[in-house]
């Protein structure tokens, strides 16, 4: 069987996608931090300015970034493909580093108006990341990699969140104050940017620094011809939206993107108002469920590693067994978080550590089943799935800012945390039913071609039989 090395340029770039997700999560996410340090200035370095905004308000600082994020969804699915993922994705994260680092003037001109607009924009830009993400994988994966190379790139997530939650409470603390927060996201998504553009490449032949084994087994495996990447392959959207496989990976990555935007952006609020943690405390601890994930989401990917080599289960069985803990682990540990006050806080914070912990197999459980499915549309595929999932980070911090109206309120809580796990629970079984790994017909590249000449064929033997039914109705 035809290798690549053990290490190359396709693990570099899984690499650079993992920092690209790692620096953008970290300046999506930290706000939620932020938010608390400049709403309460007590708990943080108090030679900054503090805002009287409503719970309301911050409700729509939070959920803004969403207002913009899904509308780019489904336009960055046509960049990538007509643009290659090397632009498509420089761009969204140089704005980023641009708008974070204006976010502090914008707030003191504006308040939280300006903040909710800038947050919008920055939204709209990072809408255009995951379709690049997925598409960019799709080119540089092997099946025989894609587990490691597609794990590894999305445990930046996790990474992000971490570094998001554990170090904006610090530099709100610090000299740089809450403003800070803001400036470290800027510098970060900057350096990425120079790196991107020295050491990115959209696929195998047009890099640089690949060698010829390495190039000939990334194009082999995928079992690509010579010109392939030149080709735009026409999207077949009717059998799209009529596989049955596709809605059930909608729907499970749609619960995904409840729970995310829930457990991401709620944290802060809940250690705040339930446990009554102060900033610092309460950026480290929650900081620490995100940790567990990227932890954890090594251990699935050498369990999967394994469970692959030795033949133990199939790639769909696998998929969906690790799934089913992703989901349904983490539902039983949110009932349970909702039942606890300020008494109980290390019961608390260890229920929502290994709540996070059992839902890093996701990115294993189901969204490398985008690619499974169809390597040849995985963008657009992601572009779909990611923004219709992206509704509900949306409309949750609505939806808790409504029913969370007394932040120190266990039993508002409880609602919150419990709508969650019946979301897990339902999403997760909807794919367990009806979710598959097959590549599906509909992604060979001359699917339409085929499918078109199949119909060309039948409307002329339906002439022909038309035209010797008709002569025999003459000739009686």
């Amino acid at each position: 069987q035809f290798t690549g090395p053990i290490i190359g340029i396709r693990h570099l770039q899984a690499f650079l996608l993992f920092l690209a997700i790692v620096v953008n999560y970290i300046a999506r996410l930290s706000v939620s931090v932020a938010i608390v340090a400049m709403t309460d200035a007590a708990t943080s370095n108090i030679d900054f300015p503090e805002y009287d905004w409503t719970a309301a308000e911050t409700s729509y600082v939070l959920s803004s970034f969403y207002w913009g994020y899904i509308v780019t969804q489904f336009p960055a699915g046509f960049l990538v493909r007509r643009f290659g993922a090397k632009v498509v994705l420089f761009i969204p994260t140089l704005a980023t580093a641009v708008l974070s680092g204006l976010t502090p003037s914008f707030v003191a001109w504006g308040s939280w108006q300006a903040f909710c607009g800038i947050r919008i924009v920055e939204g709209l830009f990072q809408g255009l990341i995951f379709p690049c993400i997925h598409e960019h994988l799709a080119k540089w994966s092997p099946p025989k990699d894609r587990n490691r190379l597609g794990a590894f790139a999305y445990s930046g997530a996790d990474c992000g969140s971490v570094l998001a939650m554990a170090s904006s409470g610090l530099i709100a603390n610090s000299s740089m104050g809450w403003p800070g927060i803001f400036y470290v996201s800027a510098a970060i998504c900057a350096v990425w940017c120079v790196l991107w553009i020295t050491l990115g490449a959209n696929n195998a032949p047009s890099s640089r620094l690949i060698g010829d084994q390495e190039r000939d087994y990334i194009e082999m495996s995928m079992k690509r011809p010579d010109g392939f990447h030149a080709q735009k392959i026409p999207i077949p959207w009717r059998a799209i939206w009529t596989s049955v496989p596709f809605y059930a990976l909608l729907v499970v990555r749609s619960a995904q993107g409840w729970a995310n935007s829930t457990m991401q952006l709620q944290t802060p609020s809940y250690m705040h108002g339930v446990l009554e943690m102060d900033i610092k405390s309460n950026a480290l601890y929650s900081a620490l469920p995100f940790l567990a994930m990227w932890a954890m989401s090594y251990v699935y990917l050498v369990f999967a590693d394994v469970t692959m080599a030795r033949g133990w289960m199939s790639l769909t069985t696998l998929r969906k067994s690790i799934n089913t803990v992703s989901y349904w682990g983490p539902a039983a540990a949110l009932i349970g978080i909702g039942f606890l006050d300020k008494s109980q806080k290390s019961l608390a914070i260890a229920l929502m550590t290994i709540n996070a912990g059992l839902n890093a197999g996701s990115g294993i459980g189901s969204i490398l089943t985008i690619i499974d499915m169809s390597p040849n549309h995985s963008g657009m595929l992601m572009a779909i799935v990611n923004g219709i999932g992206n509704i509900f980070p949306l409309l949750t911090p609505l939806l808790v800012g409504v029913i969370v109206t007394e932040p120190g309120s266990r039993s508002q809580w409880q609602i919150v945390f419990g709508m969650t796990a019946i979301v897990f629970f339902f999403g997760n079984l909807v794919y367990l039913i009806w979710g598959t790994t097959a590549q599906q017909p509909w992604d060979a590249e001359d699917y339409l071609m085929a499918h078109n000449s199949e119909n060309l064929e039948n409307n002329h033997q339906m002439d022909i039989k038309s035209t010797v039914d008709t002569s025999r109705s003459k000739a009686s």
